[in-house]
């Protein structure tokens, strides 16, 4: 008789196309297995009309997942990675991470081909203090309006709106189908990606050998390393999606090259720093990372951020 797994997931269309995904990739590799898929709702889900920074970041789309995961309702929940709390919480562990997609955000337009086509005070939508922040930097002369929802609902909130502008991540479009709306693939000199963006975490119960070696099948080792650098700079600078946080960590033969960064909410300050180490020490390197924005001063403003992320408009698109 076949086992059956049950993977647990939210509804979006893009967490549909990553737990399918996944779905698929254990079917092939675990034949004598069944697995089906559990459509869980989460706080974030259900509170569309708030700004995600007023709403808090502790687990805002994986809490309910994650109750159903530790209490043995289901056996895998996948998530984007970047939607992870900073660190797991107890009895949990992330047994697998799918091989990232291109981590860079894209630039969607009607009218301009880059960022810098933009005209002075054109209007850019985006639900991340992130892009904001690394906007502001680049083009101070921008007007940042509040968007929530998933993709295919942010693309046809722009498409009926007077933006200029929107951005999102290059990955949930790419996965979608919906690439063809991408006049410019953000480079990284511009703006870093959030910790994780790109990637699809397979999370597991820690006391389940079972489903863990059912989920490192399929694992990447190289994003997997990549990611444990970032998560750990995230972790050491206690960030989240309410505060400016960027990192992208890239293997190059036996060593990762992260580049991290903080930043003001209006932009007018950006911490950014670049190193090197030994892919055998990815957190090592992470902690190291953010411990020298931390001596530049990032701590510090970050609390900023945090105070002003309050100031954030009410107002979502």
């Amino acid at each position: 008789m076949k086992r059956t797994f049950t993977i647990g997931t939210r509804g979006s269309d893009l967490a549909l196309w990553q737990s399918n995904y996944v779905k698929g990739r254990f079917e092939a590799s675990f034949p004598n297995a069944q697995f089906e898929l559990k459509i869980i709702t989460t706080t974030g889900d259900r509170m569309l009309d708030t700004p995600l920074s007023k709403i808090g970041d502790k687990g805002l789309f994986t809490r309910q997942i994650e109750s159903q995961l530790l209490n043995g309702d289901i056996d895998f929940a996948v998530h984007s990675l970047k939607d992870l709390q900073t660190a797991q919480p107890a009895g949990l562990t992330v047994a697998a991470v799918c091989e990232r997609e291109r981590p860079n955000d894209a630039f969607i337009s009607r009218n301009f081909a880059t960022v810098d086509d933009l005209p002075h005070g054109a209007k850019v939508a985006t639900g991340s203090l992130r892009r904001r922040s690394q906007l502001l930097h680049y083009r101070p002369d921008l007007r940042i309006e509040e968007i929530r929802g998933n993709v295919p609902t942010r693309i046809k909130k722009f498409e009926e709106s007077d933006l200029d502008a929107m951005i999102l991540a290059f990955a949930g479009l790419e996965r979608l189908g919906l690439a063809a709306h991408i006049r410019q693939v953000i480079p990284f000199e511009i703006m870093l990606p959030a910790v994780g963006q790109g990637a699809v975490a397979i999370e597991t119960r820690a006391d389940d050998p079972d489903s863990i070696a059912v989920a490192e099948k399929i694992d990447h080792y190289e994003t997997h390393v990549c990611i444990e650098a970032e998560r750990a700079f995230l972790r050491r600078l206690e960030g989240g999606c309410q505060v400016p946080i960027g990192a992208l960590a890239q293997m190059e033969n036996d060593h990762i090259r992260i580049n991290g960064l903080v930043g003001s909410l209006d932009g007018t300050i950006v911490y950014r720093e670049l190193m090197t180490g030994t892919a055998d020490e990815p957190s090592s390197l992470g902690i190291k990372l953010a411990e020298a924005l931390i001596a530049n001063g990032a701590l510090e403003l970050l609390a900023q951020s945090r105070a002003d992320a309050e100031m954030v408009p009410e107002s979502v698109i």
